[in-house]
């Protein structure tokens, strides 16, 4: 017979693991339900086709603009001076604000690289030629880029993070939750020994390390 006091201690801390588990679980149910659909989709991405879609826009800069790039270094990497950032996006559609650009003799090249397609901008530095050129590759290739955290920014990159911890959180507070329960379940271990076993045999046999 369990004394009153190991009862109240049992009935504490099966309070503070529901109440995490619960926490953790609306945090990250959202997140959970992206990262096993795109899960699946990574999986099968050879056989999801995607129609890229490209825009190319050209423009020609301004003349003052013009002879603030002619003062730029010859070569190097460094991002274009704050007159530019306006121009570029309202005449080519380019967001160009804290990118860096390498500089040659010739051009000035910024890549934009974004989740779910590609960008670029060049800027002819002789006669002032723009060309912008936009690809998106649809709503599945963005969310698989978003999955791997692809050129997704550094704010994307701290809710990975934090989702993941939320995660963390979730499948401890599940598994100590499991062991409290598990008397008067007997197939609590088994099946989360199955969880281990299926995939390290598939390991073993099925994947070339």
């Amino acid at each position: 017979m369990k004394s009153a006091a190991d009862q109240h201690r049992r009935s504490f801390w099966l309070k503070q693991l529901h109440q995490w588990h619960w926490i953790s679980a609306a945090v990250s149910l959202i997140g959970m339900l992206m990262f096993a659909v795109t899960g699946f989709t990574l999986n099968h991405a050879s056989q999801i086709e995607a129609k890229p879609v490209v825009v190319d826009r050209k423009a020609t800069l301004p003349p003052d603009l013009q002879a603030l790039l002619a003062k730029g270094p010859e070569t190097g990497k460094r991002p274009l001076p704050a007159p530019f950032e306006p121009f570029l996006s309202k005449a080519v559609g380019a967001e160009v604000a804290g990118q860096v650009g390498e500089w040659s003799a010739d051009e000035v090249y910024i890549a934009l690289a974004r989740p779910g397609g590609d960008a670029w901008v060049s800027i002819d530095r002789a006669t002032g030629a723009v060309e912008h050129e936009k690809t998106t590759r649809g709503a599945i290739s963005l969310l698989n880029d978003l999955h791997k955290g692809r050129n997704a920014g550094k704010a994307w990159g701290w809710f990975i993070d934090i989702f993941a911890g939320a995660c963390v959180v979730f499948t401890i507070t599940g598994l100590i939750l499991l062991q409290f329960h598990a008397r008067s379940r007997p197939l609590t271990w088994p099946l989360v020994g199955l969880g281990l076993v299926i995939p390290v045999i598939l390991v073993i046999l099925f994947v070339h390390l």
